[in-house]
């Protein structure tokens, strides 16, 4: 169960991540302008409708930078990781049922899948 409830009964929203990997962005030439045009819309329907809390999609001419414990750090990320690229945007809906939706939303508009997962409850987050 996602859709938390808090000891006053009411429904704390869950927050859902919806993403995808650069390489599922396979856009015949053409249609770009579309799918920009087209992601634009639900995301700021997302905004309307209160449920959108931040997206976007990784620089990847940027490498990433990993911070050890001790503060040091070096480019590159870990090297036994996938690297992550693609985009991204994070939700808070109150049911999982919803999220799905959403996230064929964002699918139909961007014309690849997404892969949706939740964020675990913590109240001090």
């Amino acid at each position: 169960m996602t859709t938390v409830i808090d000891s006053q009964g009411n429904i704390i929203m869950a927050k859902y991540l919806i993403s995808f990997p650069s390489a599922a962005m396979v856009v015949p030439d053409g249609e770009w302008d579309a799918v920009v045009h087209d992601a634009h819309a639900v995301i700021e329907e997302a905004k309307v409708a209160g449920v959108y809390v931040f997206g976007g999609g990784i620089d990847e001419s940027v490498a990433p930078v990993l911070v050890s414990a001790d503060g040091s750090f070096a480019e590159g990320g870990y090297p036994w990781a996938p690297q992550l690229n693609g985009g991204f945007t994070i939700l808070e809906v109150p049911s999982r049922d919803e999220a799905v939706a959403w996230a064929a939303r964002i699918a139909k508009a961007c014309r690849c899948a997404q892969e949706l997962r939740v964020f675990q409850y913590d109240p001090a987050s």
